[in-house]
C-alpha cells in the first residue's frame, strides 16, 4: 500500500519538527478509508487491534524505516477504540493504548482562567498527573510553552527519544498536552522543546511534583493523592488564628545542616529522621513554629535553596514528597506550625530551569534592566504577564493546600518592589509614571496575599522587606500589601550594631536601641536573628559580642532576654540557641558537642525558659502591635547604659524590664514603678542556671511609696552586669 501521508509530513515527524502530531498520528479518515499511524522505533512489526473485537486485527505497513507505521482499517466504517500490538526487534510482543487516540485534556475554562492569570488550581492541570482514561492507566502531561515549535515528553519509557511523544498544542493558550498510557509513578521524564529559534533543548517540568537535584535534573511522576493526613484538628483550629495577636516564636532551620551523619559520609538526615529528631528538639525548646529555608527543589547546595528550579517540588535531598508531608504532619501533631521560605523574587539561569524556557524570555523580563539581578546572577519574573503571575500565586497556594504549611515567608520583597533595587543610574527602567516602584510586582503581591488569606484563613504570609515601604503588613483594602507580618530588619541591624560595641562605648549609642520604638507599631513585626547575620564572614552571634568569654556569654544572654522583652514576634536561626562560636556553614552540622559545656547549655536553657515565659505571660505578646502594650520608664540613663520599660497585657498583667548593658553590677538602682505591689523577678539572664553569676533580687521586692521618674512608687534594684531582668507586678503582698 502506498502511504496516505505526504513525504514532507513524514520528514517532519521523523525529524521531530512537527507542530501538530495529532493531525497525522492516531486514527484518521482519508477519503473513505480509516487508517491508524504510529511511530514506534522499537517495533519490528505493528498491528491495530479492535479493543472490543480482538479478532479484528489490522497489520500495519512500515512507511519509514525509522519506525513510522500506517495500518489501513480495511472494512471499517466508523471509528473504534483500538490498541497497538507491537512486536519488538527482540521478539517481544505486547499491546498498549495509543497516546494519539485521546482528545484534548484541558478544558476551555482552564485555558481562559490561565490566560487571565486567575487559575489558582493550575497545578492540578499542568505538569504530570497519574490518571485513568477509558480504562487505561497512565499520566497526562501539560506545559505552557507558547513560542516553542514542538514539545515532546521524553523519559525512561521511550528511550529519551523526542520523536516518540510529541504533544498537542492548544493554540488558544500556548499549552502543550498529551496523555501517555502505561506511565507509572516515579517515571523519570523531561520536556524536549524545539524552541522558537529551532534549537532542541531539554527542560525540567516547571510543575513537577518531584525532581532530581544537583547535576541530575529529571522530573519524576508522583501521585499526590495517596497521603492520608492526621492533622485535621490542627488545621481546623488554625482557621481562627490572627497571628499578630498570638504568641509566635520561630526556630529557623536549614534542613541540610541542622544535623548530619558523619559516620555515613556526612550525609543529610531524611525527612523521616528529621521528624524523629528535629521536632522533639523544637518542642522541648518551646518554639511555636519552625521556619524552613526553601525546601523547593534547587540544584546548588550553596544557594541554600534560594535559587529554585522546581517550584512545585520539595527537594529530593531528604526524601520524596510524601515524606515531607509526613514531616509537616508530625509537626502539627506535636503542636508546631511550619513556615517555609518562598522565593518569587528571582530564579536561576540553569539551562534545565525556567530561563529562556521556550527560547524566549517567557518567565523573565527580556530587558536585563528589568529581568536580571546582577548581584545574585539570577533572573526576575515578569510580574506583568498573567500566566507568570498565575504560576506564582498558584504555587503559594499549592504549598498551603498540598503540604498544609502554616505560613509563607516571602524572600527578598524589597528587590521586587523597587525597579532600581541595587542598580545604578541608567541601569533601571522607570514605571509608567516615571517612578521607581515596580507596579506589576506590587499588584502581584497584593493579589497573592488576598487569595492566600481568602482560601486558607489562619495562615500567615511574612515579608522579608528591608525598606520603609508603607503598609507592608496592612490589608490591601487599607492600601497595604496585605502581608500578615514583616521581618524587622531595622531592629536586627541596630541592635546587633549596638551589641557589637564595647560596653564602655555604648553610652554614646543609646539611640541605636531606642530608635526601634519609634516605628515598632507601624507594622506587625517579627524580630529576627536570621541566617543572613551569621554567614559570609559576619561571624556567629556569639562572636559579635565584645569582651572576653565571660562577657560574650553574658552579652548574648542579655541580648536574648532583651529581644523577648521588646515588642514583636521572635525568630532565631539554628545554632544561636547553643551559642555556636563558628559562623554557619551549610555543608556541616551545628556544633552539637558544645552542649557538654555548662555555658553553652545555659544559653540553650535560657532560650527554653524565655519561650516558656513568652507563651505563658500575655504581657510579652498581647499588645505587640500597639503602644498600649509598651511604655518607657526611663531611657535617659545613657551614662550607665541602663534602659527601663514595661510591657502590658489586655488583662492588666504588667512586667517591668530593666537592661544593664555594662559589665558593672548596679546596686541600689532606683527606678519608677507603676504603682504599689509585689514585683516578682521572673527573668534574670544572670541566673546561675543560665551560666551567670547569680546576682539578683532574691525573687522580687515591694514597691516603695517614694515618687521617682514621674511615678508615685519606685523600686530599688540590684542590676546584674550585662543582664536583662524582668519583674511581674502582683497587687498582693508577698509573705
Amino acid at each position: 500500500m502506498n502511504a496516505t501521508l505526504a513525504p514532507h509530513e513524514i520528514h517532519r515527524l521523523l525529524n521531530a519538527e512537527h507542530d501538530d502530531p495529532f493531525g497525522v498520528l492516531g486514527l484518521h479518515k482519508i477519503n473513505d478509508l480509516w487508517v491508524v499511524r504510529a511511530f514506534r522505533p522499537d517495533a519490528k512489526d505493528l498491528a491495530v487491534i479492535n479493543r472490543h473485537h480482538e479478532k479484528r486485527r489490522f497489520p500495519a505497513d512500515r512507511i519509514a524505516n525509522e519506525g513510522l507505521f500506517e495500518a489501513p482499517l480495511t472494512g471499517a466504517t466508523e471509528a473504534f477504540d483500538y490498541l497497538l500490538e507491537v512486536t519488538t526487534w527482540a521478539g517481544e510482543t505486547f499491546r498498549l493504548s495509543d497516546p494519539y487516540s485521546y482528545g484534548p485534556i484541558l478544558g476551555e475554562l482552564d485555558m481562559h482562567l490561565f490566560k487571565e492569570g486567575n487559575h489558582y488550581d493550575i497545578y492540578k492541570k499542568l505538569g504530570a498527573h497519574l490518571t485513568e482514561i477509558n480504562g487505561h492507566r497512565g499520566a497526562t502531561f501539560a506545559v505552557w510553552a507558547p513560542n516553542a515549535q514542538r514539545v515532546s515528553i521524553v523519559g525512561d519509557f521511550n528511550g529519551w527519544d523526542g520523536r516518540c511523544h510529541p504533544m498537542r498544542k492548544r493554540i488558544e493558550a500556548g499549552i502543550w498536552e498529551i496523555f501517555i498510557p502505561g506511565v507509572v509513578e516515579e517515571t523519570h521524564y523531561k520536556l524536549e522543546l524545539r524552541d522558537a529559534f529551532g534549537q532542541v533543548i531539554l527542560k525540567s517540568d516547571p510543575f513537577a511534583f518531584y525532581g532530581q537535584h544537583g547535576i541530575q535534573t529529571a522530573s519524576l511522576v508522583f501521585n499526590l493523592d495517596r497521603f492520608k493526613w492526621s492533622d485535621d484538628e490542627w488545621v481546623q483550629n488554625r482557621q481562627s488564628k490572627q497571628w499578630h495577636k498570638e504568641p509566635l516564636s520561630i526556630y529557623e532551620v536549614h534542613l541540610g545542616s541542622w544535623a548530619r551523619v558523619p559516620e555515613e559520609g556526612n550525609r543529610f538526615l531524611s525527612y523521616i529522621e528529621l521528624a524523629d529528631r528535629l521536632i522533639p528538639y523544637v518542642k522541648d525548646l518551646g518554639y511555636t513554629h519552625l521556619e524552613l529555608m526553601p525546601v523547593a527543589e534547587h540544584p546548588f547546595d550553596g544557594s541554600w535553596g534560594y535559587q529554585v528550579t522546581g517550584y512545585y517540588a520539595p527537594t529530593s535531598r531528604f526524601g520524596n514528597p510524601d515524606e515531607f508531608r509526613h514531616f509537616v504532619d508530625r509537626c502539627h501533631q506535636s503542636g508546631i506550625g511550619v513556615i517555609i521560605d518562598w522565593v518569587p523574587g528571582h530564579f536561576p539561569k540553569d539551562a534545565h530551569g525556567l530561563a529562556l524556557f521556550d527560547g524566549t524570555h517567557l518567565y523573565e523580563h527580556a530587558d536585563p534592566r528589568q529581568g536580571e539581578h546582577r548581584d545574585w546572577g539570577t533572573l526576575i519574573f515578569n510580574y506583568g504577564r498573567n500566566e507568570v503571575r498565575n504560576f506564582l500565586v498558584a504555587n503559594g497556594l499549592f504549598w498551603l493546600d498540598e503540604y498544609h504549611v502554616d505560613g509563607l515567608r516571602v524572600d527578598a520583597v524589597a528587590s521586587m518592589l523597587y525597579l532600581d533595587y541595587s542598580r545604578k543610574a541608567g541601569e533601571w527602567v522607570p514605571n509608567v509614571h516615571g517612578g521607581r516602584e515596580n507596579l506589576d510586582a506590587n499588584y502581584f503581591l497584593k493579589r497573592f496575599n488576598e487569595v492566600c488569606y481568602q482560601r486558607f484563613p489562619g495562615i500567615m504570609t511574612i515579608a522579608e522587606e528591608s525598606t520603609a515601604w508603607p503598609g507592608v503588613s496592612r490589608p490591601t483594602y487599607l492600601g497595604g500589601l496585605g502581608f500578615g507580618l514583616k521581618w524587622n530588619m531595622g531592629w536586627m541591624h541596630d541592635f546587633l550594631l549596638y551589641m557589637s560595641r564595647e560596653p564602655i562605648h555604648r553610652r554614646f549609642h543609646q539611640g541605636e536601641v531606642t530608635f526601634s520604638m519609634i516605628y515598632a507599631f507601624q507594622e506587625h513585626f517579627i524580630l529576627v536573628l536570621s541566617h543572613d547575620e551569621v554567614v559570609h564572614g559576619k561571624g556567629s552571634l556569639m562572636n559579635k559580642m565584645p569582651g572576653d568569654d565571660w562577657q560574650k556569654f553574658a552579652n548574648l544572654r542579655m541580648f536574648y532576654g532583651w529581644m523577648y522583652a521588646h515588642p514583636g514576634k521572635k525568630l532565631l536561626f539554628m545554632g544561636g540557641e547553643i551559642a555556636q562560636w563558628k559562623e554557619w556553614n551549610h555543608d556541616v552540622s551545628i556544633d552539637w558537642h558544645l552542649l557538654q559545656y555548662a555555658a553553652h547549655a545555659g544559653i540553650r536553657r535560657l532560650i527554653q525558659h524565655l519561650n516558656y515565659l513568652y507563651q505563658t505571660e500575655p504581657a510579652f505578646w498581647e499588645n505587640d502591635d500597639s503602644y498600649i502594650g509598651f511604655e518607657w520608664i526611663d531611657f535617659h540613663d545613657a551614662d550607665n547604659s541602663v534602659l527601663t520599660f514595661m510591657r502590658k497585657a489586655e488583662s492588666g498583667s504588667l512586667i517591668v524590664f530593666v537592661v544593664n548593658a555594662t559589665p558593672v553590677p548596679r546596686y541600689f538602682y532606683r527606678i519608677g514603678a507603676p504603682g504599689e505591689g509585689w514585683y516578682e523577678e521572673i527573668l534574670n539572664t544572670d541566673a546561675s542556671i543560665y551560666g551567670g553569676g547569680n546576682i539578683g533580687n532574691y525573687g522580687g521586692m515591694h514597691a516603695e511609696p517614694i515618687p521617682w521618674q514621674g511615678r508615685t512608687h519606685s523600686l530599688v534594684l540590684t542590676l546584674p552586669p550585662l543582664a536583662t531582668v524582668g519583674f511581674k507586678k502582683h497587687l498582693y503582698h508577698a509573705p
